[in-house]
C-alpha cells in the first residue's frame, strides 16, 4: 500500500527553475527594497504603470519557479488597470518573497558535499 501524496506536495524544480530563482530573486529583493522605500515616504502614492509593467515582467518569470508549488497559488501579480498604491505594491511583493523563501528552504541544502539545488534532475540521495 503506498502512501497518499499530500497536497503541499509538488515536484522538484527543474535545473532550469532553480537557475531562474538564482538569475530572479536578486531582482525581485531589489523592487521590493525600492518599493518599501517609496511606501515608507509616500504610501498611498500611486505607482506609475512603468514600473507596474517591469514588476510584472519579473513576477511573470518568477511565476514559471513556483507553479508547480503550493505558495502559487497565494502569489498575485500587479492590476496593471487599477495602479495600485506603494502599500500594496510592497505586501504583493512581500507575499512573492515568502513563497520564494520557503521554496528555496524546500529544495535547496547540503548534499554533503556542497550546497545545492535538488531538482528533478539531480535529486536529493
Amino acid at each position: 500500500m503506498t502512501a497518499a501524496k499530500s497536497k503541499s506536495d509538488s515536484p522538484p524544480p527543474s535545473e532550469e527553475q532553480a537557475a531562474a530563482y538564482d538569475r530572479f530573486v536578486p531582482m525581485l529583493e531589489a523592487a521590493h527594497r525600492e518599493m518599501t522605500e517609496l511606501s515608507k515616504k509616500k504610501q498611498d502614492g500611486i505607482v506609475n504603470p512603468l514600473k507596474i509593467k517591469m514588476i510584472n515582467r519579473l513576477l511573470t518569470e518568477l511565476s514559471t519557479v513556483i507553479e508547480n508549488d503550493p505558495s502559487y497559488s497565494f502569489v498575485d501579480m500587479l492590476d496593471e488597470e487599477s495602479l495600485p498604491q506603494n502599500s500594496d505594491v510592497v505586501l504583493i511583493l512581500s507575499q512573492w518573497k515568502a513563497a520564494l523563501e520557503q521554496f528555496h528552504k524546500k529544495y535547496f541544502g547540503w548534499d554533503g558535499v556542497q550546497h545545492r539545488w535538488f531538482t528533478a534532475e539531480n535529486p536529493r540521495r
